[in-house]
Formats: structure tokens, sequence, C-alpha cells
């Protein structure tokens, strides 16, 4: 197979290539690597500016937190509140009279944005429920919040998430309460935090972990099955983008976590919309400069064409030349110098013309004379004569079996007589070897078998006379009379891929390999006849006859029999006969 070489490109494609390699390509590259590296920073600078989305939320929450934490801490450090909900009261009255002159002043003014509400719970028997204070009752311990309440002890106040609320919660024990448990509740406002997060300006997802890494609140619209549910559980995407930001160092605030994921097809949005753009942009460096170019081209490309269709046909010995044009360039100069060469040939020839004639008359002379030589070979005129006296005389006496036979013997030779037609049709082929398989089946009796089978698409086609005949013989004489069981013959005619198939069977002796291999030599030298003469005689005509346009095979096993197949052109200027 010839290795890629630009000298088998064409001009125009020649110049497409170069463009592509040395424009289009570089374009298209720098293109790509631009989009990406715009990419990436158009990502970095999304990360970055969720990362402080992220970091505001965070402090905004704490700010929330803080205001419930700074209730929590005035109501802890206050001796005289912290006195009056742990003393014992002797009467309604005089808890109604405490309250007013004291508790309630001081529960007023302590909302703020931050809170929703807060509660003061108390075991004390002699505090009666009212506004902010609230009995510590069975019910409230077994409520959510008490129970993950009794696994804190520290002095500041607990976050805890309970029913959808964010809430502190912290023991009233700064001063000795008489064994009383007293908690304050601040419930922190919901609907802020919900603000803060759907405001954050986090393009994302962001959620709200406890220290055990349960997700307590959150943006996205499905979090309200997920709270509670470890957020490691919890399955994304692989393209996301993930935050984490740790509330560290704030005691009441210590392990909480804001996580945030955001989806990086949304973080480049904007900029696969100027994938098209590149695209189109690339498809239009590639088609305006391919369509010049081929313009262009198209200058060179067909006054090319029109030489190469002028050499061409001097290759058919016509030496027409060019008609001439106004142009200077290479293409023109190569067009007067083939006009020059053409005329210089066209006389040449003339010249070398009728030498040439002579020799090739005298080559065909010497091949018809060849060609006689073999004919001569197989040309009894006598016999003919003979035959039919012998077939008129077994008629007289009537051995009509025996005059079948010579008649069919006489039919041969009068077909090997006629040399004025060199060929004959298939058909005609067929029915000679029919005759001579008739008199070989009059000799042989029933140890011979044969069949003869022929498309009749290939009848009318004409071949070499008596081509086919001599290998039948062969496979007659040769194969099946040395044989001691019944001989088949078998012979298929037909036609395959525009050739005439000749296929000849027999189940005769056959003949070793080196044997073989001789006859394959014997048939090949030009040297005399030998033993088999009409083998060697119809191999050299179909050489004549097809030169190397034919194809003979031989194959054999000994003891088995042997095969002779032998394709022949139907092209009509590879017929004999001319």
């Amino acid at each position: 197979m010839p290795r890629w070489n630009l000298n088998y490109m064409k001009l125009r494609d020649k110049l497409l290539l170069m463009y592509v390699l040395s424009v289009f390509i570089p374009i298209v590259v720098t293109n790509v690597v631009f989009y990406n590296v715009t990419s990436a920073n158009i990502r970095s600078q999304k990360t970055r500016d969720a990362g402080m989305a992220l970091n505001n939320l965070k402090n905004d929450l704490r700010v929330t937190i803080d205001q419930g934490v700074g209730l929590s801490y005035s109501l802890y450090t206050d001796p005289v509140f912290n006195d009056t909900i742990s003393r014992s009261f002797q009467s309604h009255f005089e808890y109604i009279d405490a309250y007013n002159s004291y508790l309630k002043g001081q529960f007023s003014g302590q909302m703020n944005q931050g809170i929703h509400w807060y509660q003061v719970y108390t075991d004390n028997s002699t505090i009666l429920s009212s506004g902010y204070i609230d009995r510590l009752t069975d019910d409230v311990r077994n409520s959510d919040w008490y129970v993950q309440f009794q696994a804190y002890s520290a002095p500041y106040p607990a976050l805890i998430s309970s029913d959808q609320m964010l809430s502190l919660v912290q023991r009233l024990d700064n001063l000795d309460t008489g064994g009383r448990e007293q908690l304050l509740k601040i419930d922190l406002n919901m609907d802020m935090i919900k603000q803060y997060f759907h405001n954050s300006g986090f393009d994302g997802k962001v959620y709200l972990l406890d220290p055990g890494g349960h997700i307590q609140f959150s943006n996205d619209p499905t979090a309200e099955a997920q709270i509670g549910k470890r957020y490691s559980e919890i399955q994304f995407p692989n393209k996301m983008i993930p935050f984490e930001l740790t509330y560290t160092g704030i005691n009441y605030l210590e392990g909480w976590s804001l996580q945030g994921v955001m989806d990086e097809e949304i973080v480049l949005k904007e900029v696969r919309k100027s994938r098209s753009f590149v695209v189109w942009l690339a498809c239009i460096n590639f088609v305006l400069p391919s369509i010049i170019i081929a313009a262009m081209s198209r200058t060179i490309h067909v006054r090319l064409v029109r030489i190469l269709k002028h050499m061409k046909k001097v290759k058919t010995q016509n030496f027409q030349t060019i008609p001439p044009e106004d142009a200077r360039d290479e293409i023109g100069q190569l067009t007067m110098e083939f006009n020059r060469m053409t005329e210089t040939i066209h006389n040449l020839i003339h010249e070398v013309y009728l030498a040439d004639i002579q020799k090739k008359d005298l080559e065909l002379k010497q091949q018809q004379a060849q060609l006689h030589a073999l004919h001569s070979q197989i040309n009894p005129h006598f016999l003919f004569n003979t035959l039919e006296s012998v077939r008129m005389r077994s008629l007289i006496k009537g051995e009509k079996e025996t005059a079948k036979i010579v008649h069919n013997m006489a039919k041969m030779f009068r077909k090997s007589i006629s040399w004025n037609q060199n060929d004959v049709t298939v058909k005609e082929e067929l029915e000679l070897i029919e005759s001579f398989l008739q008199i070989q089946k009059y000799r042989f009796g029933e140890k011979l078998q044969y069949t003869i089978e022929a498309d009749p698409a290939v009848l009318m086609y004409r071949i070499p006379k008596m081509v086919i005949l001599p290998f039948v013989e062969n496979a007659s004489i040769h194969g099946i009379e040395s044989s001691p069981g019944v001989g088949i013959i078998q012979l298929f005619v037909s036609m395959e891929n525009d050739q005439l198939h000749i296929r000849l069977t027999d189940n005769g002796i056959g003949m070793s390999q080196a044997k073989l291999e001789e006859l394959l030599s014997y048939l090949d030298q030009n040297t005399d006849m030998g033993e088999h003469v009409g083998m060697k005689n119809a191999y050299s005509r179909l050489k004549l006859c097809y030169k190397n346009h034919f194809t003979f095979d031989i194959q054999t096993w000994e003891g088995e029999g042997t095969r002779i197949q032998i394709k022949l052109p139907l092209d009509p200027s590879a017929m004999p006969g001319d």
C-alpha cells in the first residue's frame, strides 16, 4: 500500500489543507482555549462571590442568634429577677403584686427583630402562669426541645432545633434557686432567618447543620423532608461545587456549620451561551475563506485539467494541441511547452510509423504460422473419407450401433478438418465432446458415466476450436481407463464475473504432486509436442489466442481424481477469431 504523500493530492485540496492547518485550526484552538480560560475565570469569580454570600449569611445568622443570647445573658445575670422567680410567695396576691411591680416591667422592652418569643419556665408552685412566665409541667418536660436540652450542662445558652423552630435554652441557675428548676427558652424569628437564607445571594442550596451533622434548616424547597437527616446521606449530582463554613470560637454555636452546594451548570450558564457563538465563528472562519480559495484555485484547476485531458488524448495517439491563451504565468508556459512537445512527438511517430508497421506485420505472420502448425497436428483429412466408407458398410450389414459410433467419429473428424474458421460456439464444442464421450461409452460400456451441463446464456459465446475436448480425452483415457471402478466424468460450463468458467472433473487415478508439476512445466515450455499432445496443443492455442487473459488450473489427488478449471474472458476485445 503506497505511503500517503502530498503529491497525490489535487492542488485545490492542497490549498484547503494549507488553510485548515495554518489558519482554521489555530483560530479554533485559540477560541477553545479562550473559552476554557474564560469559563475557569468566571467559575472562580462565581465561587468567590458564593463564598462571600455564604459568609454574609453566616454573619447575619449569628447577629440574629446573638440578639437572643443577649436577652438570655441579661436575664441570667439579673439577681433581682432570679431571686423573684425563685421566691416562695405566700399568696397569689403577693405574686401578682411582685409581677406588676417588677416582673412585668422587666419583660417589657426585651423583644427585638431576631426574637419571635421567649418564655421562662419554673417549677415554683407559688408562681402563676402569666405573660412570659409559665409553670414547668410534665408536658413541658416531655417536649422535644426539653429532652434535647438535657444533654447540655454548660452555663451558656444551647441552640436547639425543634418543630421547625430554632431556640436558645438556658438554665437560670446563676444564683441560688433553692433547688427549683428554672429555664429560659427564646424562640428565634424564623421568618427573618428564612429571609436571610433566600436573600443571601448564594446561587444554590444552603443547609444549616448542628454539631452532629444533621440538617436543621435549609433554603431547599424539599428540605422539610430532610430536616433531621444527616447531610452526608444526601446524594448530589457530580458537577456540584461544595462550600462549608463552620462556627468556631463561639461557645453557644460551637460545631454548627453552613453547608452550601452550587450547580456548576448554573454557574457557567452565561458562558455556555457563548459556545454557540464560538461554533458559528468557527464556521464562518472556515466556509468564507474556503469559498474564496475554491474560487481562486478554480482558475488554476480548470487550466491544469485541460492540459491533463490533452495529455490523455496523446496516450490514444490523438496529438491535438491546446488552444493558445493570453497567460504568462507558469501554467501558460506549461501549455506552450506541451504544444511544442506534442508536435514533436507527432512528427517522430510519422517518421517511425512505417518501420513499426512492418515489424508488427512480421510478428503477426510468425504467430499465424505457429497457429497453423498447431492446427495441422489434428487435421487428418483422409480419416474422414475412410470413416464414412466404414459407416456405410456397417449400415449395409445392419450393424446400427457400430454405424452410430462411426458416425460420431466422422462428425468429430469433419469438425477437425474444417480449419477455415478458428473459433466455434460453446454449443458446437459441447456437441463435439458429446460425440467423443458416446464413442468412449461404446468402448467402456457401463464403466463410464458422464454428465455435461452448460448455462444457456453461454452457448452462443465463441471460443477457440477444440480447446476443451483434449482435456476430456485425457480424463477418459488416462484417468478412467486405468481406474478399477465406475468412471465418472463431469463437465460444467457457466458464466461467472464476466468470465466463461469451464470445470472438468473425473474420479480416475489422478496423479502425484511430482507428476503434476512435471505436466505443468511441460505445458509452459515452448518445446515440441510430447506425450500429452492434445493437452499441449489446446494449452498452446489458448496462450496464443488469449495471451495472459485466461486462467488455467489443475488440481489432482492420487487415487481419487482430477479437476481442471479454465476461465476465459468474455470481453469482446479479448475474443479470438479476429
